[in-house]
């Protein structure tokens, strides 16, 4: 069974690229974010398969990368589509390079906090208990929970975490900011499977995600809690 996607039509050999584009075209036209097509795992010059581990460690160098082994090559620069890019500008990306992965520059509309998957989902539970405005949040196959918030929380981090007294505990939270990639659905990592959503974008939080310090309290907490041993008390979650 083909595909049409505009007036281009792809066989069931074709199925990830037509997807890819549908998902680009409407993360750029609908949403407002930028687009790159980027190197699927193992495909980059010089480096393995094994870039893109299950640790989520990665060749770019970058610890807890959010799109492990999904960058272009040393030196290469990513080809992007603006916001609300033209339909026929995302195509030609994906004409341009048919393997590429859907990847999503953080830094620009939204920065993404980032923290282990189980500790992710506790989190996020509390936070719509409470009520928090939330902005879109995504699950890595890598084991990640990705929790956009607005630009500047990576440069703003250090300083939250301090003033939030967790600036001495052993989180395992980091922040995307400029210069970083979110590899977005249907991005697959090899062995792991697809990205997906925890918290699909919508009209307000893809062009309004919270500020970071509205969420970190949380995330952190879950994140310290993450550590303890199996059966301590949980019982901040139903709180």
């Amino acid at each position: 069974m083909d595909i049409q996607f505009g007036d281009l039509r792809f066989g069931s050999r074709r199925r990830t690229r037509a997807t890819a584009l549908q998902a680009a075209a409407e993360y750029a036209g609908r949403w407002g974010w930028w687009v790159a097509a980027g190197k699927p795992p193992g495909r980059n010059r010089g480096a393995a398969a094994s870039d893109a581990d299950p640790g989520g460690r990665c060749g770019c160098g970058v610890r807890r990368c959010a799109a492990p082994g999904l960058h272009p090559a040393p030196g290469e620069a990513a080809p992007e589509a603006g916001p609300w890019a033209e339909r026929c500008e995302v195509r030609a990306l994906w004409e341009a390079a048919p393997e590429a992965s859907v990847l999503l520059p953080t830094g620009r509309t939204f920065d993404v906090l980032d923290i282990p998957a189980q500790a992710g989902c506790q989190a996020l539970v509390r936070l719509e208990r409470m009520g928090t405005r939330l902005g879109p949040v995504l699950a890595s196959p890598a084991g990640r929970a990705l929790f956009f918030v607005a630009p500047g929380a990576a440069r703003a981090l250090p300083d939250l975490l301090y003033r939030m007294g967790w600036d001495d505990a052993a989180l395992d939270l980091a922040c995307h900011g400029e210069g970083r990639y979110v590899a977005a659905p249907p991005t697959a990592l090899a062995g792991l499977g697809p990205a997906h959503w925890l918290r699909p974008p919508t009209p307000e939080s893809a062009c309004r995600p919270p500020e970071a310090r509205l969420l970190l309290g949380t995330l952190a907490y879950a994140c310290h809690r993450s550590r303890e041993p199996v059966g301590a008390d949980a019982g901040w979650l139903a709180s």
